[in-house]
């Protein structure tokens, strides 16, 4: 199992790798953090939705645990 803090390690470097107003998958953390990463991808959302991330889905704002397919992160303003 991996830590939330390794998980929100790898969420918050994107988001600060990508810059304010860019986003990314957050499959991109996963991936980061495990080979097998797709079991991986339910706490990766549960760690996202507690930092300061805004979920979008087709650009509009989502909760990150209850939007269902994909999903992207970007920094919060």
């Amino acid at each position: 199992m991996i830590a939330d803090t390794a998980i929100a390690d790898a969420l918050m470097d994107l988001a600060q790798q990508r810059g304010a107003g860019a986003s990314f998958c957050p499959s991109e953390a996963a991936r980061a953090l495990s080979d097998d990463w797709r079991p991986l991808m339910p706490e990766v959302r549960r760690v996202a939705a507690g930092l300061p991330l805004v979920a979008t889905q087709k650009g509009a704002p989502v909760d990150p645990m209850t939007a269902r397919g994909p999903i992207r992160l970007r920094l919060a303003p």
